[in-house]
């Protein structure tokens, strides 16, 4: 016949452990590396070197569960709105400076494009509408759903 099922000791896996309520994102320390600083950026953009300036805040750019070190993403999202709102930058060099990044570093960038218009300032929305298209053009409509489903923010 049939046995008793009242028991739990068949369980091997709690189920539970996996409920909303119960689940917590992994938190870790979140800095800045060293070498990157606003005067380093400040120096690259004074040089002409915008292209080199974003690679190296897309590269260590902090990206973390929300909550994680919000100073040093401020402080990256403004270093990184200084080379994308620069005035020397041109469309032409938009389009050099983008198609020589690679797929995770245009994503990095839709994430700060994205995080730029969430606090414009003013004449910012005009240009990040512009760096939007120019990504979204070599980036496709993946770009897009992989920002918008990621739950590390920059």
């Amino acid at each position: 016949m049939s046995k008793n099922t009242s028991s739990s000791e068949f369980r091997q896996l709690d189920v539970d452990q996996y409920n909303e309520d119960n689940f917590r994102e992994e938190d870790g320390e979140v800095t800045l590396p060293a070498g990157i600083d606003e005067d380093t950026v400040i120096n690259l953009l004074n040089k002409g070197e915008e292209q080199e300036a974003l690679r190296l805040l897309l590269a260590n750019a902090p990206s973390a569960s929300k909550g994680c070190n919000e100073q040093a993403k401020d402080l990256a999202l403004s270093l990184v709105m200084k080379v994308l709102l620069n005035k020397s930058i041109n469309k032409t060099k938009m389009d050099e400076i983008i198609g020589q990044l690679d797929q995770s570093l245009l994503d990095v960038l839709m994430k700060y494009i994205y995080r730029g218009f969430e606090n414009p300032s003013e004449g910012s929305s005009a240009l990040l509408l512009q760096w939007h298209e120019k990504v979204f053009n070599v980036a496709g409509i993946g770009c897009i759903v992989r920002v918008l489903s990621d739950r590390k923010r920059v």
